[in-house]
């Protein structure tokens, strides 16, 4: 019989980063390098604000963060980060054009109304970087076509009752979003690299090959005033 308080535990839907403050993913430093030095950036779903000392360190930028989790706030002030508490698919406490970059890495997926959050980041930033697990990447179809079960890879080990991500989304859903929110243009489509033959045939089929796509977006001129 499954352990239930175990799965219940591993539960990422309660957002609490203690023990993670130092903790950093691999694609980071692809989102770094859409940025451009000395910019006003805001990080939406900032977490332990790693991403956020990193941009700091190398882009010399100016940023700020939302995080709805607690103690991720607090960890991020303990770094002397300029961070706030609040939902980031809502309306946000800043200005029209505020930023040149606004950053959601890896949420999108974990809100309750992505087409907001995007509305906002156009409104708020020239610049949008987004970047979310691709649903559609093939080894998420071949566990969902034989085990006929949720793919343990896309939930990151978590169970489908447990984790924050409640929009599976594929590389495509992405497009409409992009085009249902409006006045929007891709500028760029980043993913991890491996220097071999699959990066050529990632470009050619992102939908089935492209597991974490980054998409650099950017409002058409007539918006950005």
């Amino acid at each position: 019989m499954m352990n239930i308080d175990k799965a219940i535990f591993n539960d990422n839907r309660n957002y609490n980063y203690s023990g993670f403050e130092e903790f950093e993913r691999p694609d980071y430093s692809f989102i770094v390098e859409l940025v451009e030095e000395n910019s006003r950036v805001v990080d939406l779903g900032c977490g332990n604000g790693s991403l956020m000392q990193i941009l700091i360190r190398k882009k010399k930028v100016a940023v700020k963060g939302v995080e709805i989790s607690e103690s991720g706030v607090a960890i991020c002030k303990q770094k002397g980060l300029d961070v706030i508490q609040g939902k980031i698919d809502n309306s946000l406490p800043f200005n029209d054009n505020e930023f040149d970059y606004s950053i959601c890495h890896i949420t999108i997926q974990m809100v309750m109304y992505p087409e907001v959050l995007l509305q906002e980041m156009k409104r708020i930033s020239r610049y949008q970087i987004i970047s979310f697990p691709n649903f559609a990447f093939y080894k998420n179809r071949l566990e969902l076509f034989f085990k006929g079960r949720m793919p343990r890879k896309m939930l990151f080990g978590y169970n489908w009752f447990n984790t924050g991500h409640i929009h599976q989304l594929s590389f495509k859903d992405f497009i409409e979003l992009i085009n249902c929110v409006g006045n929007l243009e891709i500028q760029r489509i980043s993913f991890i690299k491996s220097n071999s033959i699959k990066d050529h045939l990632i470009q050619i089929f992102p939908n089935l090959l492209m597991q974490f796509p980054i998409f650099l977006l950017t409002k058409n001129e007539k918006t950005y005033k």
